[in-house]
């Protein structure tokens, strides 16, 4: 994802409204996001869908760090013996 000009990607909501398939047209070749505002304040991001689904995917990825941190620095670990042993296991009850 590009990163954000605050000169031309941040815009008001009338603005945006007016000129909709302008401002895809305009995602579409300049890969910036966009930022509408509402009363000056921003009430929604603009994204091409390639960004929306690199983004969706790295949250998933690092949540899945985070979760595996967690259950290690909580002793939730299972040694390279015990994997062998669960997964030889399984093969066999298959």
């Amino acid at each position: 994802m590009k990163p954000i000009s605050v000169t031309n990607d941040i815009i008001p909501i009338a603005e945006f409204k007016s000129g909709i398939s302008r401002w895809f047209k305009d995602l579409q070749k300049s890969g910036h996001p966009l930022i509408i505002t509402q009363n000056g304040k921003p009430a929604g991001v603009l994204l091409s869908p390639d960004d929306y689904d690199e983004l969706v995917y790295k949250k998933s990825f690092l949540d899945s760090v985070a979760r595996g941190i967690a259950d290690a620095e909580s002793g939730k670990t299972y040694s390279a013996d015990e994997i062998r042993a669960t997964l030889a296991a399984r093969r066999s009850n298959g």
